[in-house]
């Protein structure tokens, strides 16, 4: 599945998975159609885009895209930034 979000931030730490080692992690808001209300919590997504803060985005939670990005089986993560969404 697809769905809209806007970036509100990125995600620093000094310790991460060895799957996200070099890897810039988002903090997402995934948006309601009308692509400004807010729908559910803030999720954490890899970027595979360059997105920017206030940007808005099409992230998935396709696992099969998230391994072949990080190349790895075994990665924790969820959620990737896969567009930027036109204004």
């Amino acid at each position: 599945p697809l769905f809209l979000a806007r970036i509100d931030g990125w995600v620093t730490s000094t310790v991460k998975h060895a799957t996200l080692r070099g890897q810039k992690l988002l903090v997402v808001q995934p948006l309601m159609m009308d692509g400004k209300s807010p729908d559910g919590d803030p999720q954490i997504a890899v970027d595979a885009v360059g997105a920017g803060k206030g940007e808005r985005v099409m992230i998935t939670s396709d696992g099969r895209f998230v391994r072949e990005l990080v190349k790895r089986e075994n990665t924790p993560i969820r959620w990737s930034v896969i567009g930027i969404a036109d204004a």
